[in-house]
């Protein structure tokens, strides 16, 4: 189901999807403390579900300017790095997300493909991170990232499918 919509109703769309980007993200890091089963600094990735609603059902391009516009948020809230690792993780969910539709078409689940975004989400992160910090080190903490980018899309794949009758009818 693609929302069908004209160009002002786009930019109200995009500024409510942003707004509640913004909330979940600021939910999320201020007010969530940090659950037991995760590893330091990790998150759900809550803010997340919006974009890949945007990627699935609204479009691919909206879903970048959406993970630009929060990485922006981002660097204003908690400085370059947690930025850059918001952006680099953002557009490489993103591009896997979309790379699974257009191979898989119809037949990808929301929570395979929500697995597939965390884990990249991940991957993008610590590239950027490898980049920022460079120590062989950090190496030993990609297996970490890789199960709990499993862990957490499983997640994040549940709750897009169960929040996704409230979006159709929000953002319709």
């Amino acid at each position: 189901m693609r929302v069908n919509m004209n160009k002002t109703k786009k930019i109200a769309l995009t500024g409510l999807m942003l707004a509640i980007i913004i909330i979940l993200s600021a939910i999320e890091h201020i007010l969530l403390p940090p659950l037991p089963f995760l590893p330091p600094n990790m998150k759900l990735g809550l803010s997340n579900i919006i974009i890949m609603y945007c990627v699935f059902f609204i479009s691919k391009t909206q879903a970048v300017t959406l993970n630009t516009a929060k990485s922006l948020f981002v660097f204003l809230m908690r400085g370059s790095v947690a930025a850059s690792l918001s952006f680099c993780g953002g557009i490489l969910s993103i591009l896997i997300i979309i790379m699974l539709i257009y191979i898989f078409k119809e037949r990808v689940s929301y929570t395979a493909v929500s697995v597939a975004g965390a884990v990249a989400h991940n991957i993008g992160q610590f590239a950027a991170v490898s980049i920022i910090i460079y120590s062989p080190y950090i190496i030993y903490y990609l297996p970490v990232l890789l199960i709990s980018g499993v862990i957490l899309g499983n997640i994040t794949g549940l709750l897009l499918k169960i929040i996704m009758p409230a979006f159709h009818h929000i953002f319709k």
